[in-house]
């Protein structure tokens, strides 16, 4: 995968940390940028915030037409049956972008992944294969595609992880979010899972939880 365009959003003093979010299928790096005002963060918080765009390929589930996906999904069964190849080529792109961020004087023990549907399962790999430590995991209504694909000796087990979910997503059921939280326990990582009224979205109590994690962990 070639290098992703991008939607910056920097601080109100020079950058010290930043977040890469991924958003979900069908959608672009413009998706969350309208919650960053809700997440309360400090006034002199210093997090630049990377919105990738995804490139517009075919989706299978989706009758193979064209829109913005990190990979192809070719069946919506509960195993999540996905183009690994692609997947990876994305996380790829990610670690891409966290080596600019280093080279612009971010150490990787600043920087978070977070990813929404879609962008969730491209940022748990990212994050889980990179040797870099990083500064957290942010998974939400999501679900860890490619566990086999993993080499879990690469990531730091302190690495914060924050799995939220809707009890009533219909897309990507909260049992998914479950599973991931039970694989990444039994691999000795210590996760913070949080389950909110809602369905396959955002809701306004969990994007204020969210800025307090977020601020605990990039202050």
């Amino acid at each position: 995968m070639s290098d992703l365009d991008y939607l910056e959003i920097e601080p109100p003093i020079p950058a010290r940390h930043c977040v890469i979010w991924l958003h979900g299928l069908g959608a672009n790096g413009h998706d969350f940028e309208p919650i960053l005002p809700e997440l309360d963060l400090p006034s002199n918080h210093s997090i630049r915030f990377i919105f990738p765009h995804a490139p517009n390929i075919a989706v299978t589930i989706n009758g193979g037409i064209i829109m913005p996906a990190w990979y192809d999904i070719l069946d919506i069964n509960i195993e999540r049956k996905v183009d690994t190849e692609q997947l990876k080529g994305s996380a790829q792109a990610v670690e891409t972008l966290i080596e600019r961020e280093i080279q612009r004087g971010i150490p990787s023990h600043n920087i978070l992944l977070a990813g929404f549907s879609q962008g969730g399962a491209v940022v748990y790999h990212a994050a889980l294969n990179t040797t870099r430590p990083l500064a957290g995991l942010l998974a939400l209504s999501t679900y860890f595609a490619t566990p086999k694909l993993t080499d879990f000796t690469c990531q730091d087990r302190s690495l914060p992880v924050l799995i939220q979910h809707g009890l009533y997503d219909d897309i990507v059921p909260e049992t998914l979010g479950q599973q991931a939280k039970a694989l990444l326990t039994d691999q000795g990582f210590t996760v913070e899972y949080e389950t909110f009224p809602m369905e396959h979205s955002l809701c306004l109590e969990q994007v204020k939880q969210i800025g307090r994690w977020l601020t605990a962990r990039l202050s």
